[in-house]
């Protein structure tokens, strides 16, 4: 019997609410030996007194030593082993910005960047544009056609879009065209295997980079494009299924959408930052059972290096942490989806915070004082994969029945 086998027949329905709040990046390193962390670093009053009164722990989202993109990420944090569900960032973007994805499809999530006149990268994200400059770059791509299959092209934000291409005979089993560095070129598709469908598909995606190149060649600084999260449409069951639980997701960024969408959470809309997220916690909290509450810019400032700029993206999720306290949630988590070190200025493999808020059934360390790394080690909840974060909320939620008699 699998885990979400198991916990659909433990899981049962009550009163009770969950919430899990996720400062995407979260976890860090020092930026010189013995020296704190981001999280260390942030002035985080109203964590640091959770953390006496909770549960802390160190989590692997996928697996020890594996670094998480953010689809594999959320999806452990969610209750499904990122490594038998494997979604890619295209269908996870798409779905975030509200195409329906069909049997047809293949969907990859794509970056306008910067290269130079050899075409080498300068910046993989030229420059951050906004979304109205990535919506612009979008209009002069997306006529593009090629025989046989639809091309959907649309603006998600920033300097990211989806493309889907639909048609038969297609398949995503494609190399990411991003060499995830400067200074490099981009990759040319390949198949990863060799199917006709494979070698098919890897022809015709080729191809319309091809022409997007000449397209948007003199414009700048977004004169090239990179490929990445190949993707079909996936098959999953939804948390509601697995533990019976109506779940709504208050996230900014589309792909985050889209992955709270394909488990079977409701999407509330209309939610530019902190403020917005919290009133409408507020305003949906008799609707459902579940909150996913998304920060994302722990993990760009992570990315772009900036230690202190991220220590007070942290110090912002603190300052709201007393409206959502007078909710009165029955259980809280606090956590990330992987590690961005700002020194590292990427994703890492390194454990991630977690704080587990759960009055009436957490069993406090009394040598905990604070919220960091650091601290997390003492934690009552010790190491653990990510794919147990939903049944522990669940337990302390009194969400599950006794196994066996």
């Amino acid at each position: 019997m699998s885990d979400l086998d198991l916990l659909k027949t433990l899981s049962r329905t009550n009163t009770t609410k969950i919430v899990l709040f996720v400062m995407d990046g979260l976890g860090g390193l020092p930026q010189e030996a013995g020296g704190p962390t981001e999280l260390e670093a942030a002035l985080t009053p109203n964590l640091d007194r959770l953390a006496t009164q909770g549960m802390l722990g160190l989590m692997h989202t996928v697996d020890v030593g594996i670094t998480p993109g953010s689809g594999p990420g959320h999806l452990g944090l969610f209750g499904y082993d990122p490594l038998e569900y494997l979604i890619g960032r295209g269908a996870l973007e798409s779905v975030g910005i509200g195409e329906t994805l069909t049997d047809l499809d293949v969907a990859a999530r794509g970056n306008f960047c910067t290269v130079d006149h050899e075409g080498v990268i300068l910046d993989r994200r030229a420059g951050r544009i906004p979304t109205e400059e990535c919506a612009r770059m979008v209009g002069l791509i997306k006529d593009i056609s090629l025989p046989g299959v639809e091309i959907i092209v649309k603006p998600v934000r920033d300097y990211r879009f989806a493309v889907i291409f639909r048609g038969p005979g297609l398949s995503d089993r494609l190399n990411e065209t991003d060499p995830q560095r400067t200074g490099a070129k981009p990759l040319m598709v390949s198949p990863e295997d060799e199917t006709p469908e494979a070698r098919f598909t890897a022809h015709l995606v080729n191809e319309w980079i091809e022409r997007v190149a000449q397209r948007i060649k003199d414009q700048h600084p977004a004169n090239m494009v990179t490929l990445r999260g190949w993707s079909t449409k996936p098959a999953i069951p939804s948390v509601e299924e697995v533990f019976k639980l109506k779940a709504a997701a208050l996230a900014v960024y589309p792909m985050y959408k889209g992955l709270a969408s394909l488990v079977g959470m409701t999407l509330i809309p209309d939610l530019p930052d902190l403020d917005a997220q919290l009133s409408a916690l507020k305003r949906e909290w008799n609707s459902y059972d579940f909150f996913f509450v998304h920060h994302k810019y722990t993990d760009s400032r992570g990315e772009d290096g900036d230690f202190h700029g991220k220590s007070r993206e942290i110090e912002k999720v603190d300052a709201v942490i007393p409206r959502l306290l007078e909710l009165k949630p029955d259980v809280l988590v606090v956590t990330g989806d992987h590690s961005t070190p700002a020194t590292l200025k990427s994703h890492s493999w390194h454990p991630v915070p977690v704080l587990m808020y759960a009055p009436g059934t957490s069993r406090a360390n009394p040598d905990v004082t604070g919220f960091g790394e650091s601290q997390c080690l003492k934690g009552v909840l010790g190491q653990f994969r990510a794919t147990k974060l939903m049944t522990l909320m669940a337990a302390h939620a009194l969400r599950l029945e006794k196994y066996g008699a």
